[in-house]
């Protein structure tokens, strides 16, 4: 399924959110959601993208770098490592710098505790070499 295909394509807050999480994500994640979503799935890709990107993250009072920082340490706090390494790319693709995903993760650290903010920061050190050897290599 591709995302023009939803019902909601006349939705406003489906459009925003489909183009924040395109910006955020990076269109390739966003093809792959919807590209491997089936009639059961696809209620969910509509509802993050509506719900999470079309109405939270279009709110007032944060810019989007602020926003991914914060999900990259909720996340952290969390567990979700897998969620975890898609909102750190986006962090970096909202302007974040590695140094300041690595201090996200140090301050997890003190306030989630040792177990989850190591295992969080294997999975940010893991998106930030990938990304720093897409522009190196």
């Amino acid at each position: 399924m591709k995302p023009e295909d939803s019902a909601l394509i006349n939705d406003p807050a489906f459009q925003q959110g489909l183009a924040t999480r395109t910006q955020v994500m990076g269109p390739a994640f966003v093809d792959r959601a919807f590209t491997n979503a089936n009639d059961y799935t696809l209620p969910m890709q509509e509802f993050i993208t509506r719900n999470a990107w079309g109405n939270v993250w279009q709110r007032p009072g944060l810019d989007l770098k602020t926003r991914s920082l914060i999900t990259v340490a909720m996340l952290a706090a969390l567990g979700k490592q897998t969620e975890l390494k898609g909102h750190a790319r986006g962090a970096l693709n909202n302007g974040a710098t590695p140094e300041e995903l690595r201090e996200v993760m140090l301050h997890a650290t003190v306030y989630c505790g040792f177990p989850s903010a190591i295992d969080a920061f294997r999975s940010v050190t893991e998106v930030v070499q990938a990304e720093e050897a897409k522009t190196t290599g």
